[in-house]
């Protein structure tokens, strides 16, 4: 895939990069499929995720206006200093659905400070048709420090979400399906709808459509945000 166009082209590598550099005992690749499947096959060296509490802290919806989904600061030190991921190590993540489970660990990764991350284009299904290294063995690596610094700017708050609704200059994007958009679809939640003002743009739209789901080119993504009023000059929240 062409980097061309795109503002931070080394946040996305490609299989070519990953297979040359799979060796590296700096590097940590994370697989972020549940963990039965990372079990049954993974990319060579690569670790698991036992669970999935970076995205969220278990018991949230008990609170949700106090609890923002993204796992505390030491729910967070302590996994990813089980994974061996130390201040300032490059990680990069995969999945097999079209980056769905790996740019949710790359964003909260940023969200703790650790922005030496990328995500795998065309993730694991990608990287097997290609026919590179894959083990069944769990990777281990030594101890590390891990030092959550929160950005609390990377993050929206329910009460400041409330508070732009209305705004010209914030834009809320919600990515979810088209049911869950137009309210045929509640996904089991109380409530269906959307956010007021918002514009729909769902997230496989950025997406191929071929079982790699690959990130689509820049100018091509740039022309579906700029079609629904994502632009630049905007403050974007996405849900």
């Amino acid at each position: 895939m062409a980097t061309e166009g795109y503002v931070q082209p080394d946040l996305l590598v490609e299989t070519d990069w990953l297979a040359a550099r799979l060796d590296d005992p700096d590097l940590r690749i994370v697989d972020c499929d549940p963990i039965d499947a990372y079990t049954r096959a993974h990319i060579k060296h690569a670790i698991g995720i036992p669970v999935h509490h970076y995205i969220k802290e278990p018991g949230y919806a008990e609170n949700p206006r106090q609890k923002p989904l993204v796992a505390p600061p030491d729910t967070m030190k302590a996994l990813m200093e089980e994974l061996g991921i130390g201040d300032g190590r490059l990680v990069v993540a995969y999945d097999s659905n079209g980056c769905l489970w790996s740019a949710r660990l790359w964003w909260v990764l940023n969200y703790y400070g650790h922005t030496n991350v990328k995500v795998l284009n065309g993730g694991w299904k990608k990287w097997v048709d290609e026919g590179r290294p894959v083990s069944i063995d769990r990777a281990t690596h030594p101890p590390a420090v891990f030092t959550p610094s929160p950005q609390a700017d990377l993050l929206c708050t329910l009460d400041y979400g409330r508070d732009n609704v209305g705004n010209a200059d914030v834009v809320y994007l919600d990515v979810r399906s088209d049911g869950e958009w137009d309210g045929s679809n509640s996904r089991g939640n109380q409530r269906s709808g959307r956010i007021p003002g918002a514009v729909h743009l769902e997230w496989l739209h950025l997406v191929t459509s071929d079982k790699y789901k690959t990130i689509k080119p820049a100018a091509e993504l740039r022309g579906m945000l700029e079609a629904v009023g994502a632009t630049p000059d905007k403050e974007i929240v996405t849900y």
